[in-house]
């Protein structure tokens, strides 16, 4: 009785040890399944998962797994082409559209020259404005198709004091017809940063571009030794919810004079292309945007 006894606590040690190697295997195999996923989503690799358990369910769930891997790639591959003939497009159409619109106000200077009557006059305002809006609307979209397939970024040690002057200066004659007197808050000392020059003056100017539609006649730039940018206006014409929309592409509120909705979206971009974050806030009526770095010299 002993020794069967015995015979069939062997026979169950030796399933328990085959019960856990079994579960182990299952683990291991389980785990290069989520970590060969995750790697692929990650990286976009070709290459299909591949398992060193032989456990024939296991197997089976890979093999699933493989096969939507093989279908996600399809459809990336798919959206990417789509993605970049539909930056293709744009820069083309917008492109296209330069040499009309330069006729247009090109005729629209001559017609100014004649001799009109009051109401042919009031006409051609209309129309004058509404071409600069299209312009701009035109650039902008130029720009921004751009800006999207940029990849190259040329970073250099700059001086935000130095390119913030230089974009302000810039700015002087549209911000006096607006009647407004930046106040600049700026340190002695050189603030560096490693950054692209172009990318960064194209940001400043979006913002700049984007006080004149907003302000109520102020803007307060301070820059911080830090290398924090701060634009701020009283925006009288903004709540919360709108700021929280501000860099939404082609976003506008009637409060925005000519805006397209795209100068925000675009320094948005650029700030994240240069590793950089920007924000804004809406308290106390005014719009603050803030600007910050992480290349340090």
């Amino acid at each position: 009785m002993e020794i069967w006894l015995w015979a069939l606590l062997g026979i169950l040690l030796v399933f328990i040890i085959a019960l856990v190697i079994k579960l182990y295997l299952l683990r291991k195999a389980a785990r290069e399944l989520a970590e060969g996923f995750a790697d692929r989503m990650a990286t976009g690799s070709n290459t299909l998962l591949d398992l060193s358990c032989r456990d024939k369910e296991m197997l089976f769930l890979a093999d699933s797994i493989n096969k939507q891997l093989r279908k996600l790639r399809r459809e990336r591959h798919r959206f990417y082409q789509g993605d970049t003939e539909l930056k293709h497009a744009i820069m083309n159409i917008s492109h296209d559209l330069r040499t009309p619109l330069t006729a247009i106000c090109g005729y629209l200077d001559l017609l100014k020259r004649e001799e009109l009557k009051a109401d042919a006059k009031r006409y051609l305002s209309v129309i004058e404005n509404r071409v600069i809006v299209l312009k701009q609307l035109t650039e902008e979209l130029f720009g921004y198709s751009i800006i999207l397939s940029a990849v190259e970024i040329k970073k250099e040690s700059v001086a935000l004091n130095d390119i913030l002057e230089e974009s302000i200066a810039g700015y002087y004659v549209a911000l006096k017809q607006r009647n407004i007197v930046p106040k600049i808050q700026m340190p002695e000392s050189k603030v560096v940063r490693l950054l692209d020059r172009k990318l960064l003056s194209r940001v400043f100017s979006n913002l700049l571009s984007n006080a004149l539609k907003y302000s109520d006649g102020d803007l307060e730039v301070i820059l911080l030794e830090n290398g924090e940018i701060a634009f701020v206006n009283t925006a009288s014409g903004l709540n919360e919810v709108l700021v929280g929309r501000l860099f939404d592409r082609f976003y506008t509120v009637e409060a925005g004079r000519g805006s397209t909705g795209l100068g925000l979206s675009i320094a948005r971009t650029l700030m994240e292309q240069m590793e950089g974050s920007i924000e804004a806030q809406y308290k106390d009526g005014k719009l603050r945007v803030y600007l910050r770095f992480q290349h340090i010299i």
